[in-house]
């Protein structure tokens, strides 16, 4: 038996910081089950699939603003990175890929944060989840995160955040359903949580949804922000039609 990380490193020609890195992001695989621990003891003759990560697609670009389709497996630092004459205005989760906004200077950023904290942004994300979902559903429940090396977040009532998700049915496809959420005030992990809360977990979410088989990602994709006039879309990634929709 050996750490899964010094296996990777080894399989792959890489150093073992690498292979941590890859494990971290969720792209490692073993027969079709996402590694979690890079230190978890495997045997020596395991065989790991490493999975591609996209790089961060340019959609719109002006004087102000940069907005960006970030892929899964990316965290909203690293895209930052990437495109270093702008600042990040909203970050989604590591796994979450789509619409990403940044700003090109100072008073558009300042400007674009107001929009953020008075609840006057768009955000709609599609998602597949556990459950056949039919019915529209309001989720009105305050949320409170416990932050560390892993943030960790909760429905709250006595010391949570307001924290509005409103859910509708696209398509039910067996016992899986692809719907259209759209958030107000937008807390760490939000729809995770309150769709796991509702009995609607998201597929491919380790944390709080539904583990499979089919996917190493989140199926919760950010498609359309409007702000300050502006309307921005990413088009859904090619695993959401792993499900039949």
């Amino acid at each position: 038996m050996e750490k899964a990380y010094k296996l990777l490193a080894f399989q792959e020609g890489i150093s073992n910081g690498k292979a941590k890195e890859l494990i971290d992001k969720g792209v490692v695989t073993v027969m079709g089950k996402k590694i979690q621990v890079a230190r978890g003891e495997m045997k020596e003759d395991t065989v790991f699939k490493v999975k591609d990560i996209a790089n961060a697609r340019v959609i719109f670009e002006d004087d102000d603003i940069l907005v960006v389709d970030k892929p899964a497996h990316l965290n909203s630092q690293e895209v930052e990175k990437k495109f270093p004459q702008a600042v990040l205005l909203n970050r989604l989760d590591k796994e979450t890929s789509g619409v990403m906004l940044l700003a090109k200077n100072e008073d558009f950023r300042k400007k674009a944060i107001n929009e953020f904290k008075n609840n006057k942004v768009y955000k709609e994300y599609v998602a597949i989840v556990d459950g056949k979902i039919v019915e529209e559903e309001i989720i009105d429940l305050p949320i409170s995160t416990i932050k560390g090396k892993t943030a960790r977040s909760r429905i709250d009532e006595l010391h949570g955040k307001p924290a509005k998700t409103t859910v509708y049915p696209y398509m039910v496809e067996g016992k899986k359903s692809k719907i259209k959420i759209i958030i107000e005030n937008g807390r760490t992990h939000q729809i995770r949580v309150h769709l796991q809360y509702a009995g609607m977990p998201i597929i491919g979410d380790l944390q709080y949804g539904k583990p499979s088989n089919q996917v190493s990602r989140v199926m919760l994709h950010s498609k359309v922000t409007r702000i300050l006039g502006y309307e921005f879309q990413a088009k859904e990634p090619k695993e959401f039609f792993h499900f039949g929709f």
